[in-house]
C-alpha cells in the first residue's frame, strides 16, 4: 500500500485508525504501556521474516516503510476460520471485556511465528515474557497464558513468506536522506544527512519520542530515523570489549551484554515490556538521557563509553566520551547539533568482578524505576580494590555515586564498610519525590540495596525473591 503526504509525526495507530478506518486495533494509553494498540512488524532477515510485536501508539507511521505489518484483522482466513492463536484465546477463554484482546492476540501471533511455527513449544516463561506488555484490566491473565502455552503449529495457516520477503527486498532498495522524515540506510548518509538538517529529531525506536507526540503533544516537523543504518544494527565483538549500535534494540543489546554478565538478563527482562523492547534501543536510551531511564546506570557501572560522530569538512569525525561524563543536566548531553551517539562501547569483565543491577518499581514488569541501582565491585584479599556505581531516580540526570565509592575502595568488605557507604550514599544524592516515591523513601532504597550487594557478593543465596521460589 502506498500512501502520501503523511506528517512524520503521525502515529502508527492513528494512520491506522483514522487515516485508514482500520479499527482493529485500539487506542488504551497512547503511552505505549497497556497494549491495546499492538501490532506485528517483521523485516527479511536472511531470506526469512523477523517477526515483533511493537506498540503502534508510539510508533512513527513512516518508522514502518518498508516492513510487513499484521494486525488483529488480518490473522483469520477468509472463510472466517480463526487463526491458532485465536482459536487458543477462545478455547480457553482468554477474552474477557474484550477491549485488550486484539493487542494480546498481536503479541501472542508475534510468539507463535518466532517459537510454535519453528516447531518449538511455549512454556510459562516465554508466555510471560511474550505479553509483558500488555495489560489486562479485567485480570484475565491465567486463561491467556493458558493459551499462549497451548499453541499447537497449523501448516495449513502457515505465512507464505517468499512473495513478502521478495517484495521487502524490493522495497528496501529506496533510501531517504531529505525531506521531512528521512531513512538513511549507510553510516555515511547518516552523519551526512545530520549535518544538513542539524535540527532534526533523531529517532531510533521512538518509545520516548512517541510520547512527546502523544503526551506532550509534541509537533515534530522533520524526522531522521536511524534503525534502517546498517553499521549501527550490528553487535561487534572485541577481545577487550563489545560495541554496540545505536539502532540494536534493547532486546538484542540486553542479550549481547548477558553473554559476558548472565546477572544483566533477568535485569534486562524487567526494563520494559516486550514490545518496548523489541522498537526501544540501547543508543536511544542513553542518548535520551532520562534521569529514569534504567540502562544508564548499569552502565556507568560497567564504565561504558558512547562514540559521537559527525560528518564535517567532508569527513567522518568521532570522539570517545565516558558515560558518567556524557550527561550536563536534565536530558541534555555533550552530544552537539551535528552529531549522532553511533556507538555504546562496553569493556568486557576483569577477573574477579563482582555485578549487581537492581530495580525498584511499582510493578514488577513494564514500570519505571522509583530508583536503579548498578554495582560493580572487585574484591582483593577481603578489601575493596575497585568499585563503579550507577544510579537512577535520584538525580537530574544518570548519575555516579563517586562519593560512595570512595567510601569504600581500599577497604575491608564488612558491616562497618557497608554501613560507611550507605551513609555515603543518601548524603550523595537530593532526589525529589514524585507520584512513584517519596525522596526520603528512595535515599532508603540506595541504602538498603547497598546492602542487598554486600549481602548477595559475599555469597547470602536466599537475598532475592525469586531464589526463595
Amino acid at each position: 500500500m502506498n500512501l502520501s503526504n503523511v506528517p512524520p509525526d503521525r502515529t502508527l495507530l492513528d494512520l491506522l485508525r483514522e487515516d485508514l478506518r482500520l479499527t482493529a486495533t485500539k487506542e488504551g494509553c497512547a503511552a505505549g504501556d497497556c497494549g491495546a494498540c499492538t501490532v506485528v512488524v517483521a523485516e527479511a532477515v536472511d531470506g526469512r521474516l523477523q517477526y515483533r510485536a511493537v506498540n503502534s501508539c508510539i510508533k512513527p507511521a513512516h518508522a514502518i516503510d518498508g516492513l510487513a505489518l499484521w494486525t488483529a484483522a488480518d490473522l483469520a482466513q477468509r472463510d472466517g476460520t480463526l487463526h491458532p492463536v485465536q482459536q487458543a484465546m477462545v478455547a480457553c477463554h482468554g477474552s474477557q471485556c474484550g477491549f485488550c484482546t486484539p493487542g494480546f492476540v498481536m503479541s501472542l501471533f508475534a510468539l507463535y511465528q518466532r517459537t510454535v511455527a519453528q516447531g518449538q513449544t511455549v512454556d510459562k516463561h516465554r508466555a510471560h515474557e511474550a505479553l509483558s506488555g500488555n495489560l489486562c484490566r479485567c485480570t484475565g491473565y491465567r486463561p491467556i497464558v493458558q493459551a499462549a502455552c497451548s499453541l499447537q503449529a497449523d501448516a495449513a495457516q502457515a505465512v507464505d513468506e517468499i512473495p513478502i520477503v521478495a517484495a521487502l527486498h524490493q522495497l528496501a532498495a529506496t533510501e531517504k536522506t531529505d525531506g521531512h522524515y528521512l531513512r538513511p540506510s549507510t553510516l555515511p548518509a547518516l552523519l551526512q544527512a545530520r549535518a544538513r538538517h542539524p535540527q532534526a529529531q533523531l529517532i531510533a525506536g521512538a518509545t520516548d519520542a512517541g510520547l512527546w507526540i502523544t503526551q506532550g503533544l509534541r509537533r515534530l516537523p522533520q524526522i531522521i530515523d536511524l534503525t534502517r543504518v546498517a553499521e549501527l544494527r550490528r553487535v561487534e565483538h572485541y577481545a577487550h570489549h563489545i560495541a554496540i549500535g545505536a539502532a540494536v534494540n534493547l532486546q538484542d543489546a540486553f542479550e549481547a551484554l548477558a553473554v559476558d554478565r548472565p546477572v544483566i538478563a533477568p535485569f534486562g527482562e524487567r526494563f520494559a515490556g516486550w514490545p518496548v523492547r523489541q522498537s526501544g534501543t540501547l543508543g536511544g536510551n542513553v542518548a535520551n538521557g532520562s534521569p529514569i531511564g534504567d540502562s544508564m546506570p548499569l552502565l556507568i557501572a560497567l564504565g561504558v563509553q558512547v562514540v559521537l560522530m559527525a560528518w564535517r569538512k567532508g569527513r567522518t569525525v568521532h570522539r570517545h566520551v565516558p558515560l558518567d561524563q556524557f550527561y550536563t543536566g536534565y536530558r541534555q548531553s555533550l552530544l552537539a547539533a551535528d552529531e549522532v551517539l553511533a556507538w555504546v562501547v562496553v569493556p568486557r569483565p576483569a577477573p574477579g568482578e563482582w555485578l549487581g543491577a537492581y530495580k525498584v518499581s511499582k510493578r514488577q514488569e513494564d514500570d519505571i524505576s522509583a530508583v536503579c541501582l548498578a554495582v560493580q565491585l572487585h574484591v582483593q584479599g577481603g578489601h575493596i580494590a575497585k568499585a563503579r556505581i550507577g544510579a537512577g531516580g535520584v538525580a537530574a540526570t544518570p548519575a555516579r555515586a563517586v562519593q560512595t565509592e570512595a567510601a569504600l575502595v581500599g577497604q575491608p568488605w564488612n558491616e562497618a564498610t557497608l554501613q560507611a557507604a550507605q551513609a555515603a550514599i543518601t548524603q550523595e544524592f537530593s532526589p525529589l519525590s514524585d507520584l512513584r516515591a517519596s525522596a526520603d523513601y528512595r535515599r532508603q532504597l540506595l541504602a538498603q540495596l547497598l546492602r542487598r550487594a554486600w549481602l548477595e557478593s559475599t555469597g547470602h543465596t536466599t537475598v532475592r525473591l525469586e531464589a526463595l521460589a
